[in-house]
C-alpha cells in the first residue's frame, strides 16, 4: 500500500510516470522500509498505463462488490410500506439510538491538547 501510495504522491506532484528512485526518495523522506522486489511489481504492471483510467476502472468494479449493508436497507423500505401507522414508531426507534456520547475519560486521563 506504501508503494501505491508514494506512486500517487508522485503522479500528483506533476511526474506522470514515476521511477522506482521516485519512490524510493518518497518513502525514504518519512522512513520507510523499500522493498525492492514489491516495488518493481508495481512499477511493471503500471507502466506505461494512465493512473486515471486506472482509478475509474477499479471504482467501477468495486461498485458491484456487495457490501453487507443490504439489512439496514431492507428496514428502512419496509418502513414507508407499513403505512402511517408505522412511521412514527419507526422515528422513535432512531431518536432512542441517537444518543449522544457522555464524554468519557476515553484518553486514559491525559489529553493531546491540554
Amino acid at each position: 500500500m506504501k508503494f501505491v501510495s508514494a506512486y500517487l504522491l508522485a503522479v500528483l506532484a506533476g511526474n506522470s510516470s514515476p521511477s522506482a528512485a521516485d519512490l524510493t526518495a518518497i518513502l525514504e523522506s518519512v522512513g520507510c522500509e523499500i522493498d525492492n522486489e514489491k516495488m518493481e511489481l508495481l512499477l511493471s504492471q503500471l507502466s506505461g498505463k494512465d493512473i486515471t483510467e486506472l482509478i475509474a476502472a477499479g471504482r467501477e468494479k468495486f461498485a458491484s462488490v456487495p457490501c453487507g449493508g443490504g439489512g439496514a436497507a431492507v428496514a428502512a423500505a419496509a418502513a414507508p410500506a407499513a403505512g402511517a401507522g408505522g412511521a412514527p414508531a419507526a422515528e422513535a426507534k432512531k431518536e432512542e439510538k441517537v444518543e449522544e456520547k457522555e464524554e468519557s475519560d476515553d484518553d486514559m486521563g491525559f489529553s493531546l491538547f491540554d
